[in-house]
């Protein structure tokens, strides 16, 4: 199935306006945006248009009843050419966003239309990604539900949009996480596996709440027993020990993350011992009283890798990086940022340059 994208360019860049060096996050966009529409069961009207706001009736049946997903990529500098830019494992992502779709009972989208689509809008914008240290361009598919109809049940029509957005890194320090044992992200057979807009809302109190405590983000517990880790803000959780690397196990709670996924991948390659399994926060207690706990890091598509100081839980902070060392995660990131960007060879055909 191939898809004719008709292309508005921009009468006004703005891409003079960007400074490399202070670029933030997510506030900055790019000059083009991607639109296609779901309408008499088919994707119709795929095209490329100035960056703007989208039009929609007040009864959008979006607003009301949440069917809204959405994904995280990013672009970055490839070292091939002045030019050249790379994208790491698209296809991932539009396959997690069909995963989303089917549960939120959204239409898939073909990834030939998310795929030619999002190289397009690349093909257009990609002077707007940064060649700047740790810069990159971040890019947002997402699509919602667009009916004009005031009534439970799916839509018949939906948008799918992507625009990009420079960016610098998401986290600059490391962060302090409270185990939370009150709240809930997600429970089972609900859709904590899906990146709807709900997840992300219904985690803003509860983070709201820690960072009061002077914490920066919260460690998900699962949500009967609130003793195994799940996630931690919008990331997946690595500890890593002397001998191994313990992430929390995939299951209908967690975001099976694209970077976690590489990240596991990357560590075996480098010869390191991961395993995939339960994780409770009393193993970090007892591992990190014992001195087998070396360091706590988080992965995901914004922050890429981040390293945790250390947790709170009940009332007691608990320092790893005090008496740990950030050996494994330097490791596993510079081999990531280095295959990225074309430095050192890829392995398993990940990186695709545009």
């Amino acid at each position: 199935m191939s898809f004719e994208i008709k292309v508005e360019r921009t009468e006004n860049s703005r891409l003079s306006q960007l400074d490399p060096e202070n670029i933030g996050f997510g506030k900055v966009f790019s000059d083009h945006m991607f639109l296609a529409n779901f309408k008499d069961g088919e994707w119709k009207n795929a095209r490329i248009v100035p960056y703007g706001p989208l039009s929609m009736s007040p009864a959008t049946s979006a607003i009301h009843y949440g069917q809204s997903i959405f994904e995280g990529m990013k672009a970055v500098a490839h070292q091939s050419s002045d030019e050249a830019i790379a994208l790491f494992r698209p296809e991932e992502n539009a396959k997690r966003f069909n995963r989303s779709a089917k549960r939120m009972a959204m239409p898939e989208v073909p990834e030939e239309l998310f795929m030619s689509g999002l190289q397009a809008l690349l093909e257009l914008d990609r002077h707007w990604v940064p060649r700047s240290a740790g810069g990159a361009l971040y890019i947002r598919p997402y699509m919602f539900a667009t009916d004009d109809y005031i009534g439970v049940k799916p839509s018949d029509t939906y948008c799918f949009a992507i625009f990009t957005c420079p960016v610098g890194p998401y986290y600059t320090k490391a962060l302090r996480v409270k185990v939370e044992e009150e709240y809930s992200r997600a429970a089972p057979g609900g859709v904590g596996f899906t990146k709807c807009a709900g997840n992300y809302a219904g985690a803003l109190y509860p983070t709201a709440l820690a960072q009061k405590e002077g914490f920066d983000q919260v460690l998900w517990t699962d949500p009967l027993s609130h003793e195994w880790v799940e996630e931690t803000g919008t990331t997946n959780f690595f500890a890593v020990y002397s001998d191994r690397i313990v992430t929390p196990a995939l299951s209908q709670t967690l975001l099976a993350g694209i970077t976690r996924d590489s990240v596991i991948q990357a560590l075996r390659h480098l010869g390191h011992e991961v395993e995939e399994r339960p994780l409770s926060v009393q193993e970090l207690k007892d591992s990190l009283s014992q001195g087998q706990l070396a360091e706590l890091f988080i992965t995901g598509t914004a922050a890429t890798l981040v390293n945790l100081d250390g947790f709170g839980h009940r009332g007691e902070y608990h320092s790893v990086m005090e008496q740990g060392n950030q050996q494994v995660s330097r490791e596993v990131k510079h081999f990531l940022d280095e295959l990225r960007c074309g430095a050192t060879q890829d392995p398993f055909g990940w990186v695709q340059v545009l």
